[in-house]
Order: C-alpha cells, then structure tokens, then sequence
C-alpha cells in the first residue's frame, strides 16, 4: 500500500499511473543504459525507508542527540538546530523568503518530541535487523521475514514500521543493482516513501537526477534529504538550497515541497526529519502537514 501526499499539499502525486513492471529479472533499460554511460557514484536509497547514513546520523556522538537537551539551549540556537531551513529563511530579503517552503511541514516542539519515542531503542520497543534480500521475490514477507541474502537490508523500528536500506549505485554498484532497485521500487506495493539523499555542498549532480526521473517515472512520492549541511557558509548552502528548491517546483511533480537539510556531525535537521517520518508512517498525528 503506497502513501500518498495529504490533499491540498503543493507538489502532490498527482501521476497515480503506475507503468507495467514487467516480469522480474529482466534488464530495465531506463536505469541501465544511464548507468553504464555515466558511471555513477553518487548514492540512492530508499528509505521508508531510512537509509544507511540516517541510521550513522543516530548513532553520531552529538552533545543534542537527545531532544530533551534541544530544548534546554537558547531559542535561537534550537532553530537551528531543529529547522535549519527557517535559519537559512533569516539571510533573505522579505519577498524572497516565498522562495523556500518551510512551513508545509511545521510541527510543534511537543510533536517532534513525541516522534523521539520511534526511533528510541528500549526493551518495549525495539530496533532490530530483519533481514536482506537481493531481489524483490527475496524481500521479506512482513512481519515475518525468511531468507537471509546481502543487498536490501530490512530493519523493524518497534512496532511502528519496517526500514529498508538500499545501496548506492555507481562503480561499485552490484551487477543486479538495476533489476533490484527498479524492481522493488515498481512491485513493493507496502513501500510507503522514498527518501533520496542529496548532497547539499555539491547540489543536485547527474547521477541524482537520475534518481529523481525514476521516481517520477514510477509516481512515486518521494522526498529530497539535503546531507552535509555543516561542510558549507550559510552563503554557499542557501545558495544551493535555493537552487534545489527551485528544481523540486518546476521539476518534479512526486516530491515533497519541503526540502530536509540534515547534518550527521551536528544533528541538525534530525529531529525534524524523524516527526516527518513518525507523521507520514502513521505514528504519529501533529498539526503541522
């Protein structure tokens, strides 16, 4: 079953055609010939996911790992830690700041702190690994996975969701790569959301656009992870925000309007991204979308 966008969200799946996914096993030309033509190195994961650098973001060693410490620091210094995208919005001029969406995801303090309780490990709720697959007919059966292979890596949040961990592509991408990614992403009809990781310092590169036209190609909803955040000015990094943000809007019709700027060394954006993923996976119910 696939999640869609709420009613009245800019940027809403509005391609609801699903295009024949075609016997597995067979070669997707789409993805295939642009992967053998660019040599792709950058990375795309699915995540609803949540991919292997958001699992590293948790276990990163920030002195704001834990929300309740967020909210003892100053207000100033909690937005922006918590909403980057609204420290960035402070650098524009007035009819400018129209320029980013920052408020089509606006949780109150009291809803992120709630999503904390997801993605916290304790004996009642507990975060394992399930299983991997190499193949959509090796995906497990859920809740109750068998087989045990090396490509997709299945991790149980609690009770709350399934997250699904999908390699990278590019020269060390596995030889099947295109017949799984394509495969999983056309057929898994309990895939809920895509998330892509894109890096914020370099923007949106070839091998990312890729990513994007095969989510568009598949109407899938998805949406844009902005890494790194931490590696650039606060000048180089709206400008690219500003520059991806323009993308999404003319672009793409499947991606969520709101970008997510992260950083794993200073956990910005972290909090944000986890009330968006407790939100749309059903587990938790804020005003804020």
């Amino acid at each position: 079953m696939r999640l869609q966008f709420p009613s009245g969200v800019a940027g809403a799946g509005s391609r609801t055609r699903r295009p024949d996914p075609g016997p597995v096993g067979q070669p997707r030309g789409f993805l295939e010939k642009k992967m053998a033509i660019l040599r792709l190195r950058h990375a795309v994961r699915t995540l609803f996911e949540v991919p292997a650098a958001l699992r590293r973001l948790s276990r990163a060693c920030s002195t704001f790992h834990a929300f309740t410490d967020v909210l003892r620091l100053p207000k100033r210094q909690m937005t922006k830690l918590v909403f980057p995208l609204q420290e960035l919005e402070r650098q524009l001029t007035p009819d400018s700041r129209l320029d980013l969406h920052v408020k089509i995801f606006d949780p109150s303090l009291e809803d992120i702190s709630k999503a904390e309780a997801v993605f916290t490990a304790t004996s009642r709720n507990r975060i394992s690994y399930l299983s991997s697959a190499v193949r959509l007919d090796h995906a497990p059966d859920l809740p109750s996975p068998e087989g045990h292979t090396k490509k997709m890596n299945f991790f149980k949040v609690g009770k709350y969701f399934t997250l699904v961990d999908m390699p990278g592509y590019g020269y060390r991408a596995p030889e099947d790569f295109v017949d799984m990614v394509e495969t999983y992403l056309k057929e898994r009809r309990n895939l809920m959301r895509t998330f892509l990781l894109v890096d914020s310092v370099v923007g949106i590169q070839k091998t990312d656009s890729i990513a994007i036209e095969m989510c568009e190609e598949f109407a899938l909803p998805y949406v844009m992870v902005l890494t790194k955040i931490d590696k650039s000015s606060k000048g180089h990094l709206l400008k690219q925000v500003l520059q991806i943000q323009k993308f999404v809007d003319k672009e793409t019709q499947g991606c969520f309007p709101q970008l997510f700027p992260v950083s794993s060394v200073t956990y910005s954006g972290i909090h944000l991204l986890r009330c968006f993923i407790a939100n749309i996976t059903g587990n938790l119910k804020t005003d804020g979308l």
